[in-house]
């Protein structure tokens, strides 16, 4: 029971996670700014305006670096994890995506005449644009320096 009550002590952990709600709660946001309409289920999906997953490992990343130096192996490590997040993200989930949505389109093509064929469809906001990594990434690192005298004792 002591462990996690010292992972609830983690303060680089909590200011990481709290960036990471942040950023979700931002969704919501967005989503009745952009939509006017509340969706709520923007809060538990994947994709959209900022990245959480940026955020998270941003804010991760950037505690690190503030409380064991930002020459430390520590650090680095944080940052090429940010750095693969990031790239995985932007990159290889967002081409996922791309993919669901052709292959949509293609059922609903092949199999608009028969009403007896029920398929699931593909998710298809599955990643980010550029943009809204770098939003996620800006928003984790500034979360971070909000916290930051957090880390002080």
């Amino acid at each position: 029971m002591r462990d996690i009550g010292n992972i609830l002590d983690n303060r680089v952990l909590l200011v990481a996670l709290v960036a990471c709600l942040i950023a979700q709660a931002l969704k919501l946001v967005v989503e009745i700014v952009k939509n006017r309409k509340l969706n709520i289920r923007v809060l538990v999906t994947t994709g959209g305006m900022p990245s959480a997953h940026s955020a998270l490992v941003t804010a991760l990343a950037a505690g690190v670096g503030q409380t064991l130096g930002w020459a430390s192996p520590d650090f680095a490590l944080a940052m090429v994890f940010a750095i693969i997040v990031m790239y995985d993200a932007a990159g290889v989930r967002q081409a996922a995506g791309k993919q669901a949505r052709i292959l949509n389109q293609m059922i609903d093509e092949l199999f608009h005449e028969k009403p007896d064929f029920s398929q699931d469809r593909l998710k298809e906001l599955l990643g980010h644009t550029p943009v809204q990594v770098i939003a996620g990434s800006a928003l984790g690192i500034t979360i971070c320096w909000l916290a930051s005298f957090a880390y002080l004792n």
